[in-house]
């Protein structure tokens, strides 16, 4: 008798949960920080006016969260319904809650492939060209749940360097994202800062996309004054996630709605994404094992 209840209490639950996200109202998109508040609002204006156009939403809430956590806690807390994260940030909500979110869609860059590159970038004038040249010089981070900002720097640099960070160079610092970060080092507060890049395209562009190529368009700097020094192995591109409890019928509503995009209105998709990009393709968890291997071990969660 107290199964059969316990039965009928979980399917009344089950289906309470599957008519509120039926009936969705509001939809709730997290913005991971990084670049400004007001260019990432202006950026993703005509995503929130396409989602509620196709699927009838009364409010579509973009909340730009001032670091990368702001976002892992709203997808964890179930105060945010969807969010495009870095590979770092979605094993941080993984090993926190592996059931908090469903990966949907990863980005494809235009070559084909679904990574992309943390690159490392110092002033010409600083005489820097490359890693070996840079011990006992400031390093400057993104956000410590960024995959290209640290994680992937904090393991790999060292790979080259043949010692760790805190001990090649005289100093670490964390910027405030990845907008801040590679300022600092135009401006000179640090002396290589690491960033997202696709790595392909022409350098004087920024190249194709990531921050870098945002800053090269907005003309906040001045490619000529800039070098790479550094460049990581390919990192998987992070992944488009849909809060977990929405169900599977939203996670392919939407999964079919941002396949659709690039083509139906190619500019916003450009201004979402940051740069040029082919398209978007399907992603599972298991495409991220690495990445969440790799921060179990070096950061833990």
């Amino acid at each position: 008798m107290l199964k059969k209840a316990l039965f009928a209490a979980t399917a009344l639950l089950a289906l309470a949960g599957a008519a509120a996200a039926e009936d969705l109202k509001e939809f709730r998109v997290g913005i991971l920080g990084g670049e400004n508040e007001a260019d990432r609002l202006r950026n993703y204006a005509c995503l929130a006016d396409h989602l509620k156009k196709e699927f009838g939403f009364e409010k579509v809430s973009l909340f730009p969260a001032a670091d990368y956590d702001g976002v892992i806690q709203g997808l964890l807390g179930g105060t945010l319904d969807f969010a495009e994260l870095g590979a770092s940030g979605y094993a941080a909500t993984y090993i926190k809650d592996p059931k908090a979110v469903t990966p949907i869609l990863t980005t494809q860059q235009e070559d084909g492939s679904t990574g992309y590159y943390s690159i490392g970038l110092a002033l010409k004038s600083s005489g820097i060209k490359s890693i070996k040249d840079a011990k006992g010089k400031t390093l400057g981070y993104a956000d410590p749940d960024s995959t290209s900002g640290y994680l992937i720097p904090l393991t790999q640099i060292p790979n080259d360097t043949g010692m760790p960070n805190d001990q090649y160079f005289s100093k670490t610092q964390f910027n405030g994202g990845h907008e801040n970060n590679l300022l600092a080092a135009y401006d000179g507060k640090v002396d290589i800062a690491v960033d997202d890049s696709s790595g392909i395209g022409d350098f004087m562009d920024g190249f194709t996309s990531g921050t870098f190529h945002k800053a090269v368009a907005k003309g906040t700097v001045d490619p000529n004054k800039l070098v790479e020094v550094w460049r990581s192995p390919l990192i998987p591109n992070g992944p488009l996630v849909v809060r977990t409890a929405l169900g599977e019928d939203w996670n392919k509503k939407l999964a079919d709605f941002f396949t659709a995009l690039p083509e139906k209105d190619a500019q916003c998709f450009s201004a979402i994404e940051g740069g040029d990009y082919k398209g978007y393709v399907p992603v599972k968890p298991e495409f991220y094992q690495a990445i969440i291997d790799a921060r179990k071990a070096a950061i833990g969660g």
